[in-house]
């Protein structure tokens, strides 16, 4: 943006407000235009600031978090981004991404501590990414019904990959609960989240989904009818044991950005089932994907990416379409019928 990111921050500690706005405000891309104690007043506030961006705690009295997302995107979608603790609210954090929000940053425990400024440049980032995010994606999604399998596949992969990030817990609840409950290929699934947060998104998708959707254990067969989402804070990667196929799980390597990384997952894929690939990357900051994608390119396989117009943010699509490693360019509604025609 040319002018700053005007941002509201809401929580009902002081100590907070004051923490997160000076957070922001190291960075001269951002400008706090106010503050609110709960969800109630967080509401009259946006209507009366209109800010670009508002920051929110979830565990507040009165209207909490969740439920201010929930009516502020009834009212009019603004990009929410929240800050909360994993041990006691991911299935709160969960909520409120299903409600609207579009990212997450993870409070440190100790709040009275300088361990909280640890956290301000993903802040940052967050919030300066969610001020680009296209309003019209700012929604709750519901359930999708699951597409009728119109034909025998013809076998032209083995795997399906999808890498995705910043909207992905939104964006992957269109397209998973698509896929029909005879559909033929083992599904893995990269997304950036913290830990404490990955077994729980993968118990929602299964709830909504026709198939098996887990997260990853070390030694997991691949094997049609079940989606892997690779826990946080290890890659996952793959190992043929006899004619089987099974999911690694490793801290290493250490030095990606991201731990589970998209690249990993899309290399070692590339490796071990070579041109039967079928990788998909979606909404995303940052580059992770890119390298993945000329993997599985060079060995033959094929790479989608999520449109530009349906992406939160356009970040990890945009740069493999910028690298030329994208066979296609699919919106969001349109995804799950792709995969389907590309098998």
């Amino acid at each position: 943006m040319s002018r700053p990111v005007r941002v509201l921050v809401v929580d009902d500690s002081a100590y907070i407000r004051k923490v997160v706005r000076e957070m922001l405000t190291r960075n001269g891309a951002i400008e706090v235009v106010g503050t609110a104690r709960d969800g109630e007043e967080a509401l009259d506030a946006v209507e009366t600031l209109r800010p670009d961006v508002v920051v929110s705690d979830l565990i507040m009295p009165g209207v909490d978090g969740v439920e201010f997302i929930r009516r502020q995107m009834a009212i009019r979608p603004v990009p929410i981004v929240i800050v909360s603790i994993a041990a006691e609210s991911s299935e709160r954090v969960l909520s409120g991404l299903d409600a609207g929000a579009i990212d997450f940053v993870q409070k440190p425990t100790a709040l009275a501590t300088e361990k909280v400024y640890d956290v301000a440049d993903e802040l940052v980032s967050k919030v300066v990414a969610a001020a680009g995010a296209p309003l019209g994606r700012l929604r709750e999604i519901g359930p999708a019904p699951a597409l009728p399998m119109r034909s025998a596949p013809r076998g032209r992969f083995d795997i399906l990959l999808i890498g995705v990030s910043t909207g992905g817990p939104q964006g992957l609840k269109a397209v998973v609960p698509r896929l029909p409950a005879a559909f033929p290929l083992p599904v893995v699934i990269v997304m950036h989240m913290p830990v404490g947060y990955t077994e729980a998104y993968a118990q929602r998708l299964d709830d909504a989904s026709a198939l098996t959707v887990i997260e990853a254990r070390d030694g997991d067969r691949i094997r049609p009818g079940t989606v892997l989402i690779a826990p946080a804070g290890r890659h996952l990667t793959f190992h043929r044991e006899g004619s089987e196929v099974v999911a690694r799980l490793d801290v290493k390597p250490l030095d990606t950005p991201h731990r589970p990384s998209v690249d990993v997952l899309l290399q070692s894929a590339a490796e071990v089932f070579g041109d039967r690939t079928l990788a998909v990357v979606m909404t995303g900051m940052g580059a992770d994907g890119r390298e993945g994608a000329a993997w599985v390119k060079a060995r033959g396989g094929v790479v989608l990416t999520e449109a530009e117009e349906t992406c939160v943010v356009y970040g990890m699509p945009r740069s493999v379409v910028e690298a030329g490693l994208s066979d296609g360019e699919v919106p969001l509604d349109g995804l799950t019928a792709e995969i389907m025609q590309r098998i």
